[in-house]
């Protein structure tokens, strides 16, 4: 039995099998830390956000791939921290003064780049004044395109921590969450047939969701193992499109 909440529909748009789809209204999965799967591969991660502010380093690093849950878990330290988001492009002195006046968060630094020396300020600030400072990665920091030599040495004394891909008990997990969120019960049989034949990685898991979510209002029908198939055949023609880092 399935469980809805009665929402507007509001405009419409196309649906490819010739129904209307409902305007998507946006469903934020909740980020608290009670709200958070763990895993053996999330152990570590958790562990270093559950040990703040006693780190083993003022400088740590999550390094994942896409939808492995950085986001999520940056948002429970920032949370805990008060850490203020800054940029490793543009490092003035306003995010240097940040940086010593508490601690600071760097996403996704492998995609917007950095500035060798500016990042190498940036964590000599962080560190002189032992504020904290995490960076999310999907590369291994030993990959990035580091030029200057002291910050390497930086790097190498930052504490960094891998997540790996979500295994089959995660991502059903996650999926079954995902579902919860929209306040909808799924049969497990559909949730498992869309673990074995999906793109291993949570923003996928989202991605598939909202749309099988938005198809089933279209249609006022059932999450079903048929609308999972369709909607897979549709990711895999199209690409995955999700915000989950």
């Amino acid at each position: 039995m399935q469980k809805k909440t009665t929402r507007s529909s509001g405009e419409k748009t196309s649906d490819p099998s010739g129904g209307q789809l409902p305007l998507e209204f946006k469903h934020s999965p909740s980020s608290s830390r009670d709200d958070l799967v763990v895993s053996d591969r999330l152990s570590a991660a958790v562990g270093l956000v559950d040990l703040w502010p006693h780190w083993p380093s003022p400088v740590v690093i999550l390094a994942g791939p896409t939808g492995a849950g950085k986001t999520h878990l940056a948002n429970i330290w920032t949370g805990r921290s008060g850490a203020v988001p800054i940029s490793a492009t543009a490092v003035s002195g306003d995010a240097l003064e940040l940086a010593g006046r508490g601690p600071v968060l760097i996403e996704d630094i492998d995609r917007c780049g950095f500035d060798d020396t500016k990042l190498f300020h940036l964590i000599n600030a962080v560190r002189e004044h032992d504020t904290g400072m995490m960076i999310t990665t999907r590369i291994w920091p030993a990959a990035w395109p580091v030029e200057l030599p002291d910050l390497r040495s930086r790097l190498r004394a930052a504490t960094t921590v891998e997540i790996g891909e979500p295994d089959d008990d995660l991502l059903a997990q996650v999926i079954e969450k995902l579902f919860a969120d929209r306040q909808i019960v799924v049969d497990p049989k559909v949730i498992s047939y869309l673990v074995q034949r999906m793109e291993r990685s949570l923003n996928a898991a989202q991605a598939i969701v909202a749309r099988m979510d938005r198809l089933a209002l279209a249609r006022r029908g059932k999450i079903t193992r048929s609308l999972a198939s369709e909607v897979l055949a549709e990711m895999d023609a199209n690409g995955y499109d999700s915000e989950i880092t």
